[in-house]
């Protein structure tokens, strides 16, 4: 098979179906033509929605997947004085509001094979001050929650799942985004479910929760001018409900393309020197991202680019070793496997448009570089 010789993006936003394209541009002018940009029937439906695709009873829009986070660290009580347990390997939006909180945050490692975070981990660190664990549902696959569940029983633990990477994820037959105390979901536009901006929502079985949220991010108030606590502005946009809404149905076709173009890849790759995350049989990976393990990471991106092929790092360095927090007593430690996955990752391109031809030309080009040595 000849294979292309046109660039291959790393994402492209705009290889969408002209049936998803018309079913946005109708949504959009829908609310424009209503009048309402705040709140209103737009985000109550997507709420609902996504809600029932996450196996959970409730669903609150909010501004960002940083904010769905905080917002949720604050309804279960989570504030100075307490700890909470996240893995190393994460994108810094998953630390953030712990630390906004006025939390501790307690690093531990991930596994080797998947790179999700480490049970025995978790359990190891839990002291008197523990008040919850973040699971981070990462590139798509869910984390060990049993393992994880039951540490949180056994100490009275509340449970927030990061889902950010992981719309329409499942573990052992549950959705992600319905196992824990609560879940934190992002809509970044590159995201699985990604709106034409910011946006987040979190989801729960719990209606207490749920409607201390919903106040908090719309002000402190149920109704207008009645403020109940200290709130927020942090409302998911109307027009961005509305984009996601239209996007939603087309969720499973999206993630069963990625599924499609992972596959490939397995394929493709086979008897290189890479070293893939394994993809657990109980689990149904979304493949939010397609991250290998090479030596010489950097050359090989270099050798990509100059080939036409776009490629990611997610992440370039564990949360420990972000300027950021340099200072911080949580940036002291040793996190091996989080450490040596920074220094080796490469995101390979992978959304729902990209073709055979291009996957094959991805791998092609890997064999290519390691055959020249």
């Amino acid at each position: 098979m000849k294979v292309t010789a046109e660039p291959v993006p790393f994402f492209d936003l705009l290889r969408s179906s002209s049936e998803e394209r018309r079913a946005i541009d109708r949504a959009i002018r829908d609310v424009i033509e209503s009048g309402s940009f705040i709140l209103g029937e737009e985000v109550d439906r997507f709420e609902r929605r996504f809600a029932e695709l996450s196996g959970a009873r409730h669903c609150v829009g909010v501004a960002s997947g940083c904010d769905a986070l905080l917002w949720s660290l604050e309804a279960l009580g989570v504030g100075p004085g307490d700890e909470v347990i996240t893995v190393a390997n994460t994108f810094v939006g998953t630390l953030l509001p712990v630390l906004r909180r006025g939390a501790t945050p307690v690093l531990v490692d991930c596994l080797a094979d998947v790179l999700t975070i480490d049970p025995d981990q978790v359990a190891a660190a839990v002291t008197p001050r523990t008040k919850a664990i973040i699971p981070v549902h990462l590139y798509g696959q869910a984390a060990e929650m049993d393992e994880i569940l039951a540490v949180a029983k056994r100490h009275g633990l509340a449970v927030l799942e990061d889902a950010a990477q992981a719309h329409g994820a499942s573990y052992k037959g549950r959705a992600c985004g319905s196992m824990g105390a609560a879940a934190g979901f992002s809509f970044y536009p590159a995201k699985n479910l990604g709106a034409f901006g910011d946006g987040g929502a979190v989801t729960t079985n719990d209606e207490e929760l749920a409607s201390y949220v919903r106040t908090l991010c719309n002000y402190g108030q149920r109704q207008k001018n009645h403020h109940e606590i200290v709130g927020w502005n942090s409302r998911l946009d109307t027009i961005q409900a509305a984009v996601l809404g239209a996007k939603l149905p087309g969720l499973s076709g999206v993630n069963e393309a990625r599924r499609e173009i992972a596959s490939r890849y397995r394929e493709g790759l086979a008897g290189l020197p890479v070293e893939l995350c394994v993809a657990r049989d109980y689990a149904e990976h979304v493949y939010h991202q397609f991250v290998i393990r090479v030596e010489r990471r950097d050359e090989l991106r270099e050798f990509l680019a100059a080939h036409g092929i776009g490629t990611g790092i997610h992440y370039p360095a564990p949360l420990h070793e972000l300027e950021a927090f340099s200072d911080a007593d949580f940036s002291r430690g040793s996190f091996p496997v989080a450490e040596s996955a920074a220094r080796r990752l490469v995101s390979l391109p992978i959304f729902p448009g990209l073709t055979p031809l291009e996957i094959e030309r991805v791998c092609e080009t890997l064999g290519e570089f390691f055959k020249k040595g």
